[in-house]
C-alpha cells in the first residue's frame, strides 16, 4: 500500500511538471531499466488520469496527456518528447491560423471563413497513373456521368485507413482533379481537422508543402530536416534532429506546378535525413521511400502530370470529381441565406447545360454565384447568362466595377473602362495567351517578362484586379503569379486573339502571323474563326476546346456589346454567324472523336445555334426517328443529346434506335457512359466485339451489365472480347453470351480471361452456347457468382441466326376440334369439310377449328411449319377460352395470343383482334419459322426459304405467361410440324450419297486389287507344281502324256476354284450395294413423292 502511495505521488508530481512544460533533467535517467510491469501499471494510471481530466472539464491538460499517451509516452526520452510535444502544440497552432482563415476571391483579413464556405467533396477511389491528356473541361464533363455510380467514395479521414485484402499499408497517397476543383482546400481542410485534434491523431506532425513554394528553392541545398525547419521554424529547437521516433505527413500539393527536375530513374540513392543535397533529391528519395520510409507522403495533381510519379511509388489514387449535384444546392445554399435567391440560380444552372457541367468544379460556382447574385441584387434587365461566354463576360466587367470603386473612386454605375483598367486587362490577355500556348498555369518573374510584363506591373494587376490575377508570396522575395483558374485565362487568352486581330488585322493562331485580306477596313473573321476550329480539332488533348467555345462567344454582338471600352465592336453581321455554323456542321459530319464533336456542338452553343439538336429532339420525340436516314453530323447530334440525358444512361437499349451493328458503331460513346448496356439481338459480330472490347478497357468506362445476347459473334469475336474483360479498367458485373455461337476454342477463350486476378466479372450467362465440358468446368471452378449453361444444347447450338433455338414441340390431342384430322403420326393436321373426328370429350378441347401445342415454351425457341390453304400460326397462353364459338374464342382477337395469318399471297399479323399488313409477301415456300424469346418478350416470323430467313413481322411485348404454339385451321387447309429444315435433309441426303459414291469406289478398286492379286498367286503355285513334276518324270514319254492331261487338268481346276473364291466375294459385295442403293432411292423417291403430293394439293 506504501509502495502503491508512493507510486501514485511520483507519477502525479511527474505529470504535473509536463504539463507546466518544466524539463527535468533528471527523468531520463529515472526512467532507464524500467521493466514491463513498471510500464503497464504507468500505462493504466495515466488513463485514469485522462479519465478524471475529461470530467473535471479540464480539456487543456487532458490533450497535453492525450498526446502523451499517441505518442509522447512516458519513457526514458521525456525530455525530448516533451520538447516535441510542446512543438507540436505550437505547429499547430499556425496551421490553424494559417488555413481557418482561407476565403474565396479576396481574402479577408482574419476572417475564419474555412468552415464556413467549405462543402465536402466527392471522392473515389481507384484509377492509376494515367495520363488523361484531355481537356479538364472534358474530364469533367465525363466524370459528371459517372459521379453517382457504383465507385466506392471515400472522405478526408480514410485516406490512409488500411484496406481488406490489400498487401502492404498505405504509405503514399495521390489525389487528382483538375484545376479549381478543390484539392488545395482539401488539403487545407484536412490540415485544420489534424490541427484542432479531429482527426488523424495518430500522426504527430504533419507538414502542408507546395510546389510553387519548392520550385523557388532551385539550387539550393537542404538535409530534410533543414528542409522543414525552414518552413516550419522551431523543429530544431525542439531537438527534432531524427523523424524516425515520429509518425510524420508531409503533404505536397500541386505536382502539375511541380519545376524542379524529377528523373526517379538516375537519381542517387539518400536515406540520412540530416545529409545536404538539392530538393529534387530530397523529394525523389522521399516519394520512393528510401529516406524516411516510416513517413506518409499526400500528393495533390492535375491529372496530366499523375506520370510524373512512378506508379510503384503510389500506393492509393484517389480522384476529387468536385460537386455532385446535391453538393453544388449546399454550397449555393451556405453562401446565402436568401432562400429565394438560391432557388432561383439552382434552377437556372439546371436549365444551362455548360454551367450545370462546369458547376462540378468549386471554383467555378463561385464565379457563377457572383455574376448571379451582382445580377439579382441589382435587378438588371433582360436574361440571366445562359453560356460560359456570358458568364465570364460579366465576370470580368463586375472586377472592373469593384476597381473603379475601391481604387478609382467610380460609381457602382459606372460601366466605363479607364485606359488604365483597359491597359492592364490588355496585358493579362497577353500573358493569358502565350502562356496557355505553353502549358503554364503559374508565372514566375522569368515567364512574365518573356510576355514583355516586368514584376511591378504584375504586382499592381493583382492588387487590382484580385479576382482576376493573384500574387502569392513564399518565404523569400520570389513571386508568384497565377490566374485564379485556368478557364479565366482562357477567357482572357480568347478576349487577346480576337482584339488583336481587330487591331492588328493579325491571326495569332496561324503558325506564322500574316496579314489578313480584307475589304472595306474589316478583317475577315470567318478567317479567324474557321482557322480556331481547325486549330482545336488539330490539337491531341483538346487543350484549345475552352478557348474556342470563348473565341466564337465574343463573335456575337450582344457579348460584344457587354465588354463595350474593352473589346472594339466589329459590327460583325449574321452572315458571319452563319458561315461559322455552317462550317461547324460541315466538320461535325466528319470522322471525329467523340470529346471533340461534343465540343463542336457547345461551341455551336456559344453561337446560339441549336438547329441540329432541335431537329433531332423533334424526331426523338414524335417516335419518327429513323436512324437509316441520319447524316455524320445528326449521328453527331443524336450522341450528344443521349450523352446529356441521365435518362438514356443508366440502362441504354440499342434495340430503341436501330438494332444494327451500325447504329451500335456510331452510339459507342453512349454505350461507354452507360451503366447497362442491353445490346441483344442487334446482328452483331466480330466487328463489334474489337469495339467493345476497347470500351471495356477505357479508364472511363462505366458499363457494369452487359448484355449481347442472341449475336453471331463466334469463337473470333469472343476471343477479341476477352481482350476487354482482361483489363484492369473493366468494371464489368454481369456479361450475357447466350446463344452466341460458342464452341470448345471460344469457352477456352473466355475461362482464361474470367480466371484473371483482375476479372470483375461475377455473373456470367453462357446458355445456347457449345463451350464445351472442358471449359464449363473452369467456369465453376473459378470466382464466379452466378453461371448459366444449363441450356447449351450441344452443337446444335453453333447453328447462325435463331436455327440455332430449333426445338420440337407435339400437338395436344386434347385440344385439337373434331373437324381437324391429325396425320403422318400426329405432325400434321388437316381441316375437314363434313365429317368430325372422333375424339374423346376433354375440357381443353376447342369448339372452334383450333388446337394447341402440349409444349410450352421457355428461354429462346424455334420452330417451323409447313402450311397449305389458309391459316393462322398462333402463339397463346394456355388460359385461352376453348369452348363457345365467338370472336374473342381465336388466336389473335383477344390479349392472350399472338397469330400470323397465312394467305395466298400475303400475310397478316393479329394480336387483340387488331390487325397489322406486312410488308413481306407471301412466298411460295409454304414454310414459316417462329422465333419467340420469352424473357426478353420478343416473337418473330420467318418466312423460311431453302437457304434463307426473311423477317416477316417482330414485336416486342412482355409475356406474363407461359406460352404454347398453336394453330388456326380453314376449310381446305393443312398444318405440318417441321423436325427439320427442307435444307437440312437435302444438305444430310447430299452428304450421305457422296459418302455412299466414294465408298462404292473405293470398295471396286479394293475388288480388282484382291483379284488381280489372287490370279499372281495361282499363277506362281502352277509354275512350282510343273516344275517339280517335270523334274520326277521326265525321262518317261508315257509319263510325259500323263503330265501334261494332269496339268490342264489342275490348270482349269486351280483357275476355276480362284476365280470362284473372288466371284463370290464381289457378288456379296454387288449385293450389299444394290441394297443401300435400292433403300437411297426408295427413301428419296417417299420424300420427293410426299412433297410433290403437297404442291399438287
Amino acid at each position: 500500500s506504501a509502495n502503491s502511495g508512493s507510486f501514485v505521488k511520483a507519477e502525479l508530481k511527474h505529470m504535473q511538471k509536463i504539463v507546466d512544460g518544466d524539463d527535468p533533467e533528471c527523468s531520463e535517467s529515472q526512467m532507464e531499466g524500467e521493466d514491463e510491469e513498471q510500464r503497464r501499471s504507468r500505462e493504466a494510471f495515466l488513463n485514469i488520469t485522462l479519465y478524471f481530466l475529461k470530467r473535471m472539464k479540464q480539456e487543456e491538460l487532458a490533450e497535453r496527456l492525450q498526446s502523451s499517451k499517441t505518442g509522447f509516452s512516458f519513457s526514458k526520452h521525456d525530455l525530448i518528447r516533451t520538447k516535441a510535444y510542446r512543438y507540436q502544440r505550437e505547429l499547430k497552432s499556425k496551421l490553424k491560423k494559417k488555413f481557418q482563415c482561407v476565403s474565396e476571391g479576396v481574402a479577408k483579413a482574419g476572417s475564419p471563413t474555412l468552415l464556413k464556405i467549405y462543402t465536402e467533396l466527392y471522392i473515389t477511389e481507384g484509377g492509376g497513373g494515367e495520363v488523361n491528356q484531355e481537356h479538364e473541361v472534358i474530364q469533367i464533363e465525363t466524370a459528371s456521368r459517372r459521379s453517382d455510380t457504383a465507385e466506392r467514395a471515400i472522405t478526408r479521414e480514410e485516406l490512409f485507413k488500411p484496406r481488406p485484402g490489400r498487401p502492404r499499408p498505405i504509405r503514399t497517397v495521390m489525389t487528382k482533379g483538375v484545376a479549381g476543383i478543390g484539392k488545395t482546400l482539401l488539403t487545407y481542410k484536412f490540415t485544420v481537422d489534424w490541427a484542432k485534434d479531429k482527426a488523424q491523431q495518430e500522426v504527430h506532425y504533419t507538414f502542408p508543402l507546395t510546389f510553387r513554394e519548392l520550385n523557388v528553392l532551385r539550387g539550393r541545398s537542404f538535409s530534410l530536416v533543414g528542409l522543414v525547419d525552414h518552413f516550419f521554424s522551431g523543429s530544431k529547437e525542439a531537438g527534432i534532429c531524427s523523424f524516425q521516433d515520429f509518425l510524420v505527413l508531409f503533404i505536397l500539393d500541386g505536382l502539375d506546378e511541380c519545376r524542379l527536375p524529377l528523373d526517379f530513374l538516375s537519381t542517387q540513392t539518400l536515406t540520412d535525413v540530416s545529409e545536404s543535397t538539392s530538393v529534387e533529391v530530397l523529394l525523389i528519395n522521399l516519394i520512393r521511400g528510401e529516406l524516411l520510409p516510416s513517413a506518409l507522403l499526400w500528393i495533390t495533381t492535375r491529372p496530366a502530370a499523375a506520370n510524373q510519379i512512378p506508379p510503384e511509388c503510389v500506393d492509393m489514387v484517389t480522384e476529387v470529381r468536385g460537386f455532385t449535384d446535391p453538393q453544388k444546392e449546399e454550397y449555393f445554399t451556405r453562401r446565402s441565406t436568401d432562400e429565394e435567391q438560391v432557388s432561383r440560380i439552382m434552377s437556372h444552372i439546371r436549365t444551362c447545360r455548360s454551367l450545370h457541367i462546369m458547376c462540378h468544379i468549386p471554383l467555378f460556382c463561385w464565379i457563377t454565384a457572383t455574376v448571379l447574385e451582382d445580377m439579382l441584387k441589382s435587378r438588371e434587365e433582360g436574361e440571366l447568362p445562359r453560356t460560359l461566354t456570358q458568364i465570364y463576360s460579366h465576370y470580368v466587367v463586375l472586377q472592373n466595377k469593384v476597381k473603379m470603386v475601391k481604387f478609382d473612386g467610380g460609381a457602382a454605375t459606372d460601366q466605363h473602362w479607364s485606359p488604365q483598367s483597359r491597359e492592364m486587362m490588355e496585358s493579362l490577355g497577353k500573358l493569358a495567351f502565350e502562356q496557355l500556348q505553353k502549358g503554364k498555369l503559374i508565372f514566375y518573374d522569368s515567364d512574365l517578362s518573356e510576355c514583355g510584363m516586368d514584376l511591378r506591373a504584375a504586382s499592381v494587376c493583382s492588387g487590382v484586379f484580385t479576382q482576376v490575377f493573384r500574387e502569392e508570396s513564399s518565404l523569400y522575395q520570389d513571386k508568384v503569379f497565377t490566374f485564379i483558374h485556368l478557364s479565366l485565362q482562357e477567357f482572357l487568352a480568347a478576349l487577346h486573339v480576337h482584339q488583336t486581330f481587330i487591331s492588328s488585322k493579325v491571326n495569332l493562331l496561324e503558325h506564322k502571323p500574316l496579314n489578313l485580306p480584307h475589304s472595306g477596313g474589316q478583317p475577315d473573321f470567318n478567317h479567324l474563326y474557321q482557322s480556331a476550329v481547325d486549330e482545336a480539332l488539330r490539337s491531341p488533348n483538346g487543350h484549345l476546346d475552352l478557348f474556342l467555345r470563348f473565341l466564337l462567344g465574343l463573335s456575337l454582338p450582344t457579348n460584344q456589346r457587354l465588354l463595350q471600352g474593352l473589346l472594339t465592336q466589329t459590327g460583325s453581321d449574321s452572315q458571319t454567324n452563319q458561315r461559322t455554323v455552317k462550317y461547324i456542321k460541315k466538320k461535325l459530319s466528319k470522322r471525329l472523336s467523340t470529346e471533340r464533336s461534343i465540343n463542336l456542338f457547345h461551341c455551336l452553343n456559344e453561337v446560339n445555334d441549336h438547329s441540329l439538336l432541335e431537329e433531332i429532339q423533334r424526331y426523338m420525340n414524335s417516335g419518327r426517328l429513323s436512324t437509316e436516314k441520319l447524316s455524320p453530323a445528326q449521328w453527331s447530334a443524336l450522341v450528344f443529346i443521349l450523352l446529356s440525358s441521365q435518362e438514356h444512361l443508366d440502362v441504354f437499349d440499342l434495340k430503341r434506335f436501330s438494332p444494327s451493328e451500325e447504329a451500335f458503331l456510331k452510339l459507342l460513346p453512349v454505350i461507354k457512359a452507360s451503366k447497362k448496356a442491353e445490346l441483344s439481338s442487334c446482328g452483331l459480330s466480330e466487328r463489334s466485339c474489337a469495339a467493345l472490347s476497347s470500351v471495356l478497357s477505357s479508364q472511363s468506362s462505366i458499363v457494369k451489365h452487359l448484355d449481347l445476347s442472341n449475336n453471331d459473334l463466334q469463337d473470333s469475336g469472343v476471343k477479341l472480347l476477352c481482350e476487354g474483360l482482361k483489363s484492369p479498367h473493366c468494371k464489368l458485373d454481369y456479361l450475357s453470351l447466350s446463344g452466341c455461337v460458342i464452341t470448345e476454342v471460344g469457352g477456352a477463350s473466355l475461362a482464361a480471361a474470367l480466371s484473371s486476378n483482375s476479372s470483375s466479372v461475377r455473373e456470367l450467362d453462357l446458355s445456347y452456347n457449345h463451350p464445351g465440358d472442358s471449359a464449363v468446368k473452369l467456369f465453376l471452378s473459378s470466382t464466379l457468382d452466378s453461371l448459366g449453361v444449363a441450356d447449351h444444347g450441344g452443337e446444335q447450338r453453333i447453328k447462325a441466326g435463331v436455327r440455332k433455338y430449333f426445338c420440337h414441340i407435339h400437338l395436344d390431342t386434347n385440344s385439337i376440334n373434331r373437324n381437324l384430322r391429325l396425320s403422318d403420326n400426329n405432325r400434321r393436321v388437316t381441316r375437314l369439310w363434313e365429317e368430325e373426328e372422333l375424339y374423346p370429350d376433354h375440357q381443353d378441347r376447342f369448339d372452334i377449328c383450333q388446337v394447341l401445342c402440349s409444349t410450352g415454351l421457355t428461354g429462346r425457341c424455334y420452330w417451323e411449319v409447313e402450311w397449305n390453304g389458309n391459316v393462322s400460326i398462333a402463339v397463346s397462353y394456355r388460359g385461352i377460352r376453348r369452348k363457345g364459338n365467338s370472336d374473342d374464342c381465336w388466336f389473335g382477337n383477344n390479349i392472350q395470343s399472338w397469330i400470323l395469318k397465312c394467305y395466298s399471297g400475303f400475310y397478316i399479323f393479329r394480336h387483340n383482334n387488331i390487325d397489322t399488313h406486312t410488308s413481306c409477301p407471301c412466298g411460295s415456300s409454304g414454310r414459316v419459322g417462329v422465333y419467340v424469346d420469352c424473357p426478353d418478350g420478343r416473337l418473330s416470323f420467318y418466312e423460311v426459304s431453302s437457304d434463307s430467313l426473311t423477317l416477316i413481322h417482330t414485336v416486342c411485348t412482355s409475356f406474363t405467361d407461359t406460352l404454347y404454339p398453336g394453330f388456326g385451321i380453314w376449310f381446305g387447309s393443312s398444318v405440318s410440324l417441321s423436325p427439320l429444315r427442307q435444307t437440312d435433309r437435302q444438305a444430310d441426303r447430299q452428304r450421305d450419297s457422296h459418302t455412299d459414291r466414294q465408298t462404292h469406289r473405293l470398295t471396286q478398286l479394293h475388288r480388282q486389287s484382291d483379284k488381280q492379286t489372287d490370279r499372281q498367286t495361282h499363277r506362281q503355285h502352277r509354275q512350282t507344281v510343273r516344275h517339280r513334276d517335270r523334274q520326277t518324270d521326265r525321262h518317261s514319254f508315257t509319263d510325259r502324256q500323263t503330265l501334261r492331261q494332269r496339268d490342264r487338268h489342275t490348270d482349269r481346276q486351280t483357275d476355276r476354284q480362284a476365280d470362284g473364291h473372288t466371284d463370290k466375294q464381289t457378288h456379296t459385295a454387288t449385293q450389299t450395294d444394290r441394297q443401300t442403293y435400292r433403300q437411297t432411292n426408295t427413301h428419296t423417291e417417299r420424300q420427293t413423292h410426299s412433297y410433290t403430293d403437297r404442291q399438287t394439293h
